[in-house]
């Protein structure tokens, strides 16, 4: 097991073989306060950003728009739209949005502001997310995920019940956010009055003041876009590098962890991994160091954080840690922007990010695991050092950060454009290609996305909107497949059924899949209960089934089949919101009666384009392409005989190309259902 420690008092920190000075290095000598101060006002004075409150009002009244470059800690995700509000901005019955790339971001800010306004959530200041909503019609100051935001601009294009508009974490480059910025341009030459705020740490503020500068002559007095510069607010941080590589990141991360524990007096730990699946399994580990380690008189507490955890999983990660015990957090980069979590002191970075990069050849996403950009590093090591010193354990060597890139590629360069050309068309974009992208993605992922929708019949042959189909699928918080396969299931009196599928969907998995011990297969035997060889979709569909009609005792029915209670209830809550959509778009609520060809031909409805077929030489291909497709290894397809024809409505590429959510069909239900697009079944 190595050790961190200086190589010398002239070195930068580094760590290798362990010795005695190890103690020296991560010892920490500052008392600590694991709480957050309940004195909000003194905090918030002593942010950086309070100190220009004067001149970002002056440039917010003379620029339409300003970019705020203010590094982390400056206090500018919680104060920009305080300022803004005070000063009146906020007259007329007009609101302030301030978008963020991630829910949890959303929710936990607005709940800081609240707190800062000293009023209930929901009222003054509130947030609206996917499927949750806590605001009130004269809410002042709205936290929203960007996606939201953009849903609003369909039904009210020039955004006028809004003064304000601030985008945060720019330099991150989601999707949403570069479309966000594309749309806010020429929203920002029909209304004048309209003021934009955009807010970053590493972004390249020139290439954002170009983009959003109307003015063409050279006379700077005539700019609509400034720049202002804020410095942040951090205590001094001291990096750690691995003086060799390693083999495996996550049983360095347990060895550090420990270590730290075990030296450190005081501080809460933070963890980057690259997905869930690693987050559990190193939360499992502490869990087995604490079973083996009673005597500790601190524990530790593991606490995962990542996207697929509900609202109020992920707020358990800001929840100061029980009396005894010692906060680990590890989290996805989730955790890398925006949010701030009390009482860490000592950040652990993996040097590797999961990433989603879009194969427009197959239609579908790979998910790959790459090494973080220099940015993504800078912004990780900010989460120390924000309440005290802090201290960064890189598990890699300084070689390795000289070579990384220094920022992740945009998500428009690596992602599945359909639902965002479905968007754009929505709100009358209709020529995708002359967009003001400030990067344009390659051109053969907007093909696909045009090919797609054509498919769909959510576009006619002049890339239109057809009213049957696209206008409807546009405001379904749906992907498009799912929202034409819920329109569908209307005319063919499924959509009690289809909706359920639909809202399963949406959860990581509905199963309880024990690791350890007999466990293993009782839960596979319980699993059996609801598995179907029509495949996945009716087998969850019978799973959500089952926990309506035992709603009385679910929780003890949920443990008794291995079913993962909280998922279920969070499919209940997604289902409540999609009846209200169809409710909007007068699609009826009929049950079909378990007939399953009527659910199977209403599948096939939104997943015909994702139709695979037994090869000959055993591998399963999909139609029109050559690449060899593999069931994914938790499909119940995988336990019963080989059918000869699947939909499928997922497809990573890992080590293999998976294909997943599986369904048996036939090629004749495939041409009676999708005509327009086979004409012969592929044999």
């Amino acid at each position: 097991m190595s050790s961190f420690r200086f190589k010398n008092k002239d070195e930068k920190p580094g760590y290798g073989e362990e010795d005695s000075n190890f103690e020296s290095a991560i010892n920490s000598t500052f008392v600590y306060n694991p709480y957050m101060s309940l004195d909000i006002q003194s905090q918030r004075n002593k942010l950086p950003i309070t100190k220009h409150r004067n001149q970002i009002l002056y440039l917010c009244e003379k620029f339409q728009t300003l970019i705020l470059v203010g590094s982390t800690g400056s206090g500018k995700s919680t104060q920009v739209s305080q300022m803004l509000a005070d000063s009146g901005l906020c007259q007329y019955g007009k609101a302030i949005a301030v978008t963020e790339p991630r829910k949890i971001s959303a929710i936990t800010l607005a709940t800081r502001v609240a707190q800062e306004q000293k009023t209930n959530l929901g009222q003054l200041v509130g947030y609206s997310v996917r499927f949750d909503n806590c605001c009130e019609p004269n809410t002042k100051i709205k936290y929203l995920t960007e996606g939201i935001l953009l849903n609003e601009m369909m039904s009210n294009p020039l955004l006028v019940n809004y003064s304000v508009i601030i985008l945060d974490e720019i330099h991150e480059r989601s999707l949403l956010t570069d479309i966000l910025m594309g749309l806010l341009k020429k929203v920002l030459k029909k209304r004048p009055t309209l003021r934009l705020v955009v807010l970053s740490a590493t972004m390249d503020a020139l290439q954002l003041q170009s983009f959003f500068n109307f003015n063409q002559s050279e006379n700077t007095e005539d700019d609509t876009a400034t720049i202002l510069g804020i410095e942040g607010r951090s205590y001094p941080t001291k990096l750690f590098y691995l003086r060799e590589p390693i083999p495996n990141y996550i049983d360095e991360v347990i060895n550090t962890v420990i270590k730290i524990h075990k030296i450190e007096q005081s501080g809460d730990i933070l963890v980057f991994l690259t997905g869930k699946e690693e987050v559990m399994e190193a939360v499992n580990l502490l869990d087995d160091y604490n079973i083996k380690n009673t005597q500790d008189k601190v524990k530790l507490y593991p606490v995962p954080m990542h996207g697929t955890l509900t609202n109020d999983e992920q707020l358990k990660a800001f929840r100061p840690a029980p009396k005894g015990y010692r906060k680990v957090v590890f989290s996805t980069n989730i955790a890398e922007t925006s949010v701030t979590i009390p009482g860490i002191v000592n950040v652990i970075d993996c040097g590797f990010v999961k990433l989603k990069w879009f194969n427009s050849r197959l239609g579908a996403d790979s998910l790959i695991t790459v090494p973080v950009s220099k940015a993504s590093a800078i912004q990780r090591a900010g989460r120390a050092g924000r309440e005290r010193p802090g201290k960064v354990y890189r598990l890699y060597t300084k070689e390795a950060y000289n070579n990384l890139t220094n920022a992740t590629p945009p998500e428009m360069m690596r992602s599945d454009l359909t639902d965002i050309v479905l968007q754009l068309k929505a709100i009358y974009i209709n020529n995708v290609l002359r967009f003001p992208f400030l990067s344009p993605p390659p051109a053969k992922n907007l093909l696909f996305a045009l090919e797609m929708l054509k498919a769909l019949e959510a576009i006619d042959k002049y890339g239109n909107l057809t009213n049957k189909f696209g206008t409807v699928m546009s405001e379904i918080p749906l992907p498009a497949k799912h929202s034409r396969m819920l329109i569908k299931s209307g005319e063919m009196g499924c959509s009690s059924e289809i909706v359920s599928i639909l809202a399963m969907l949406q959860l990581q998995d509905p199963f309880v899949r024990p690791k350890y011990g007999a466990t293993i297969q009782r839960a596979k035997i319980q699993h059996r209960s609801f598995e179907v060889a029509e495949g996945d979709l009716i087998t969850i569909l019978n799973v959500y089934n089952g926990f309506l009609k035992n709603k009385a005792t679910s929780k003890q029915w949920c443990h008794r089949y291995f079913i993962n209670y909280n998922e279920l209830c969070k499919a209940q809550k997604i289902r409540a919101h999609l009846l209200d959509s169809m409710k909007k778009f007068k699609i009826p609520l009929k049950s079909c009666k378990g007939d399953t060809r009527i659910i199977v031909k209403c599948i096939a409805s939104g997943l015909f384009k994702n139709a695979a077929y037994l090869h000959y030489t055993g591998v399963y291909k999909s139609v029109g392409s050559d690449e060899d497709l593999y069931f994914h290894p938790r499909s119940i397809l995988n336990y019963v005989n080989q059918p000869q024809w699947v939909l499928y409505d997922e497809l990573l590429e890992t080590t293999k190309t998976y294909i997943k959510d599986l369904t048996e069909v036939t090629p004749s239900l495939l041409l009676d259902t999708a005509s327009h697009y086979f004409s012969t079944p592929t044999l």
